[in-house]
Formats: structure tokens, sequence, C-alpha cells
């Protein structure tokens, strides 16, 4: 069952593979955080030392939620070698072993910009706003059907691009983070194009229905939606001793990423770290 609201019936035909992809590519062309004014900053060279930092300790709790999301998608799966073809994908950010993965590249990143990797641990500087969004995310990951799951990931469709703009603007802008700290963004260059090509062909496969077409185009803007609220936290807040100020900065009231987070909310406190 849908997750999103459904479509009206009879809204036309299904749409071909061409016209289909097109819709789908059009959504981060037009909707991704690379348009949003705090990354155009970044990527200009004109964000602080503070704001930086800001944005590495926020970003790190959706780093962190990266792979129990896909932990999720992955139970939703009965074929095996789908299975071991996602699992992948929380290896590439757990790590195979202990001191590998994405995470642990977003930890060095952090101690690259002089933030201590107990302070990034901890979480204790995340912004309610930023946390809405994420665990909004997971939930949504956790409640909806493997096509909104999978669709929703294809985000990834534009994260080479955005990973060379970064890699270049940090490299021109910031020099006073070490270069080692940037291989989280050079191995995402690789995963992404990966990871988009492969999400692709299992939507282009399931959707075989124009509500079910409709259904991945609205997952794909909901993901874009979670990724501009986190920025919109981010951005609101003056310093991260002024959490507050972005509690809720960007996050739609009453609107899918609310709705979802709440459900995430009253899961047991176990589940989240």
């Amino acid at each position: 069952m849908s997750t999103l609201a459904p479509p009206p019936a009879g809204t036309g035909e299904l749409w071909g593979p061409e016209e289909f992809t097109a819709r789908l590519r059009a959504v981060p062309a037009e909707r991704y955080h690379d348009r949003h004014p705090f990354n155009v900053r970044m990527h200009q060279g004109a964000l602080t030392p503070a704001e930086l930092r800001r944005w590495i300790i926020n970003r790190f709790h959706y780093q962190r939620r990266i792979p129990v999301k896909d932990a999720l998608i992955l139970a939703k799966f009965d074929d095996s070698a789908l299975r071991r073809s996602w699992l992948r994908r929380i290896q590439d950010h757990d790590g195979a072993a202990e001191g590998e993965g994405g995470i642990e590249r977003w930890l060095r990143l952090g101690e690259a910009a002089g933030i201590d990797r107990g302070r990034l641990v901890s979480g204790d500087e995340v912004l309610p706003g930023v946390r809405l969004a994420v665990d909004g995310y997971v939930n949504f990951c956790r409640l909806g059907s493997p096509l909104e799951a999978v669709a929703a990931s294809l985000t990834e469709l534009a994260a080479p691009t955005i990973m060379r703009t970064r890699i270049d603007a940090f490299e021109r802008c910031y020099p006073w983070i070490e270069a080692e700290g940037l291989a989280y963004f050079r191995t995402r260059i690789g995963q992404g194009a990966r990871d988009s090509r492969e999400a692709l062909a299992l939507v282009l496969a399931w959707a075989d229905s124009r509500q079910e077409q409709e259904a991945a185009v609205a997952a794909l803007r909901f993901k874009c939606d979670v990724l501009w609220s986190l920025l919109d936290a981010v951005a609101a807040a003056e310093s991260p001793a002024g959490a507050s100020a972005g509690a809720s900065a960007g996050v739609p009231a009453g609107g899918p990423v609310g709705v979802f987070a709440e459900a995430d909310l009253r899961q047991p406190a176990g589940e989240r770290p």
C-alpha cells in the first residue's frame, strides 16, 4: 500500500520508459539541495568555519542513519540476490570492518575540520529540525512500499555532480580542512553513480501502473524535501548553542516530513542513536 496520497484514478496511461525516466530525472534537476542557498554559499566559499562545522555535525546525523534506512529497505525484499545487492549499500557506510566505510570517512572529515570525533558521535549539537527531517525519511522507508523507498533513493542521480562540485570548492576555498578529510566525497562519486543506476532500473521495472509511477515521482520529491529541510534548519541556526533557532526551520507544518517524523518518534528510544 502506498504511504503517499494516491493520485486520482484514471490519471492517464502508463508512461513509457523514456518519459518515466525523464520525469524522475527532472525531480532532482529542479529540487535537489545543490540549489539550496546554504549549499550555494558553501560552494562559493562563503561559509565561515563555524558554519561549515555546524553543517558537518548536523549532516552526520543523516549519514549515520543511511545504513538504518537501507536495512529497512532490504528487509522488504523477497529475492535473495536483490538483498545481497542492497546489502552492499549498508557496507558502503558501515564498512566491512571497524575503521572502514562512509561513516568512518565522515568522522575523518570532521577531524580534518577541527571537530573532535567524540563531539560528532555524541549528537548533542544536532538541531531539532535536522532530527525531524532525518527521522521522517527513515520512517518513510520503514512504512513505504519497496517501490517508494527505492524511488526516494534516486536523489543519488545528482550525487556525483554535487560531490565533484564540493571537492573543488573545499580545495579552493577551505584550505584549512586537511585534504585527507575529503575522502568521503571522492568515494561517493563512484558509489552514487552505481547506486542510482541500480535503483533506477528497479523503479522502472516495478512501477507497472500510472499510479505507481506517480507514487515513485512523489517519493523522490519527498526525499528532495527532506534534504532541503535539513539545510533550512542548519542555515537558520546562528550557532550550535542557538539550536532552538532552527528547531522547525524548513519543515512544512503538517507536511510529509513532519508526519513521518512524528511516527518515528513513537518508536522505542533504543532504535534511535
